[in-house]
């Protein structure tokens, strides 16, 4: 499936988001400054294309990361691929809400599977992001569910898999001390 959203979509220079929901607060500095360390470095590499699946958890901070690096990146873009227009109908957190139509206003480019919910529709979006990219950043602990999915499939499909959960991304250039 293709789609054109106006900027460059090569998958060679194409990277995709897959990560949890939920993320414990004690953890997300950590994590925060090492999806910062990996993109930069993803960008240095001449990675150009950032696909974000839209969710709340990781998927929220690596838009939010990208959209920060694009203030110094200016060739950077951010694509949102999402599951459906209605998926945040049922979403109650004010604050959650916000960041999205944030991110949303913000990308260069949104890509919708379907217009309303489908059972499969997250599946869809995932399996498009893994497809359309070269590289999987991952939050993904081994649980089961869509991250972990994503991750299978996209080691599958050939993609280099950054697990932030298992060994830390890549922090060489960032110039900040995880230890």
């Amino acid at each position: 499936m293709d789609v054109d959203v106006g900027v460059n979509t090569d998958r060679s220079k194409c990277v995709c988001f897959t990560g949890h929901r939920h993320i414990a607060k004690d953890a997300m500095a950590e994590l925060s400054a090492r999806l910062y360390c990996t993109v930069t470095e993803l960008i240095l590499e001449g990675y150009d294309t950032f696909i974000c699946g839209g969710a709340v958890g990781f998927d929220t901070e690596a838009a939010e990361c990208v959209l920060q690096l694009k203030e110094r990146f200016t060739d950077v873009r951010l694509i949102l691929a999402l599951p459906c227009r209605d998926q945040t109908v049922k979403w109650n957190d004010i604050e959650d809400l916000a960041r999205y139509k944030r991110i949303l206003g913000m990308s260069d480019g949104v890509f919708y599977m379907t217009d309303f919910y489908t059972p499969d529709c997250m599946h869809r979006r995932n399996r498009w992001m893994a497809d359309n990219s070269s590289v999987c950043v991952a939050y993904c602990d081994g649980r089961r569910g869509g991250s972990a999915y994503t991750v299978k499939y996209a080691a599958a499909k050939g993609l280099r898999i950054i697990n932030l959960a298992e060994n830390g991304g890549l922090s060489g250039q960032c110039g900040i001390d995880f230890d």
